[in-house]
């Protein structure tokens, strides 16, 4: 499954498919640990789990113990994941369950699968992993709903599982041999949000570099900052993938000044003081420069997240092909931790460029271009969008706040047994909330410099990408002059970059 693969899912409609040939493999997984587990002492199938592994469990209570750990360990608290993460981190403990290495029984796949192309989703509360034994709290909760209890999100509505999978004609999952804890130990629900957060961070980077380039528009720029000259100098990939975005985007602009016209033609050797700025701020100058390793730490983050999909992190790993059963720790977060904590910084830093970008267009005795807060109005009694500001300044600082990494934030617990943790799932959900702080940042961004478009007058001097979008905007809201609420405008800018595929910015 790639990232492709999962935003079709996700976000395009389509649904999930299993070949015979993979399912196959699935049931030959379960009937040899059918076999292979009669006499030995399997960690979890008829062991304790946890530090409770040193007790033996009696052969008559072992499909207890299963549903034992799934009702155990409901026990998360907050408010509920939102339905696309919940789907998400169904669709990673699938991508475990094909491996083929669970030892889980046929049936407990197709409901997942059901689940997932059915779109019911389970009640899964945000807080309870610690990241160790994977997310053991809220897989327990999408666990519990595959057994018939608990509740689930379903067209809308919160019901009980067993109302839903009766209407929807599916059968709770029956325990077989070790469905309860293959259904709860892994990194799948970390994984889910940091798919979820990764497509969304992919289409925002391409938002902020068409800005980017729009802001220089409005600055008139020297376009030699995007120069394949100058960024090929410097052997960063994300950089030159930034560089050659912004020379896309910029391309028939008419606003963008070429030094060789300007200042390279001898027309200024005689000038003591240069009216136009030589070289613009650096939020403007060095986008290729700042949001380059923005661009890299992402797409890094995506192949481990890619990764993690198309593993199998449980524990113990079943293995039908050399014949054994192996205990370990696949189920640790560390490899989702550690990126969630370096997407997030790099997102915070996006959003902290694109607050200054903000600024310059704000700031009359900065830009020397524009009217204060890009007021149409009368000065003094109206003030354009001086609010907006505020709110772009103030989650820019939640943002940094929360940049803190808690990959090293771990805890022992579990009497000790869980002595070091990855605390990946709180990774996850903090990168997430970066994410949706950077959008609100960069929506204001996009309607500021609509309304600085419209100050200058320059739209038809605009680059086809860049106009594109301000027509977008206006069809949002046209230019303002007098005072007027603009939360409902910085919603709807937010949905529809949010809504705007990676594809679709490609020319």
């Amino acid at each position: 499954m790639t990232l492709e693969d999962a935003e079709a899912c996700l976000f395009g409609g389509r649904t999930l498919e299993i070949p015979e040939s993979v399912m196959k493999d699935v049931e030959d997984c379960y009937e040899f640990l059918k076999r292979f587990s009669t006499d030995k002492v399997i960690y979890g199938i008829n062991t304790g789990f946890g530090p409770m592994a040193q007790w033996r469990v009696d052969d008559s209570s072992l499909k207890e113990l299963q549903y034992n750990i799934i009702r155990s360990h409901s026990t998360g608290a907050g408010k509920p994941l939102d339905d696309v993460c919940v789907k998400a981190a169904m669709m990673a403990r699938l991508g475990t369950f094909v491996q083929a290495r669970s030892g889980v029984h046929p049936d407990a796949v197709r409901l997942l699968l059901n689940f997932i192309n059915l779109g019911i989703c389970p009640m899964i509360p945000e807080h309870g992993s610690v990241g160790a034994s994977g997310d053991l709290v809220q897989l327990a909760h999408i666990s519990l709903a595959m057994i018939g209890e608990g509740k689930v999100h379903y067209r809308g509505e919160w019901r009980d599982a067993s109302d839903v999978l009766r209407e929807c004609g599916l059968k709770p999952v029956e325990i077989h041999i070790r469905e309860g804890l293959a259904l709860t130990n892994g990194t799948s629900v970390m994984t889910g949000i940091g798919v979820v957060s990764h497509i969304y961070m992919m289409r925002l980077i391409y938002a902020f570099v068409l800005a980017s380039v729009w802001a220089n528009e409005v600055a008139s720029s020297f376009d030699d900052l995007m120069s394949e000259g100058l960024n090929e100098c410097r052997r960063h990939p994300g950089q030159q993938k930034v560089a050659a975005m912004m020379r896309a985007f910029s391309e028939g602009s008419r606003c963008l000044l070429k030094r060789e016209h300007d200042l390279y033609d001898n027309s200024h050797a005689a000038d003591k003081v240069f009216d136009h700025k030589v070289q613009p701020y650096y939020s403007l100058r060095c986008v290729p420069q700042v949001i380059g390793p923005v661009y890299d730490t992402v797409m890094a983050a995506g192949k481990v997240l890619e990764d993690e999909l198309n593993s199998a992190s449980d524990n113990p790993i079943v293995d039908p092909v050399s014949g054994n059963v192996y205990h370990g720790g696949n189920f640790h977060g560390d490899y989702i931790s550690l990126e969630e904590d370096k997407a997030k910084i790099a997102m915070v830093r996006l959003a902290m460029t694109a607050e200054r970008q903000l600024n310059y267009l704000f700031h009359d005795r900065i830009n020397g271009i524009l009217p204060p807060f890009l007021n149409l109005g009368r000065l003094g009694l109206n003030y354009g969008m001086q609010a907006c500001q505020f709110t772009a300044t103030s989650t820019t600082a939640e943002c940094q706040t929360l940049a803190m990494p808690n990959y090293v934030h771990s805890i022992p617990n579990n009497n000790d047994n869980q002595d070091i943790v990855s605390m990946g799932t709180n990774s996850a959900l903090l990168c997430r909330r970066v994410v949706d702080n950077a959008y609100q940042v960069v929506s204001i961004l996009y309607m500021a410099l609509a309304q600085a478009t419209d100050c200058l007058g320059i739209r038809d001097s605009l680059a086809p990408a860049t106009r594109a979008e301000y027509a977008n905007i206006r069809s949002m809201f046209p230019a303002f002059k007098e005072d007027e609420p603009f939360y409902e405008k910085i919603a709807m800018v937010e949905r529809y970059l949010r809504e705007k595929t990676v594809e679709q910015y490609k020319l």
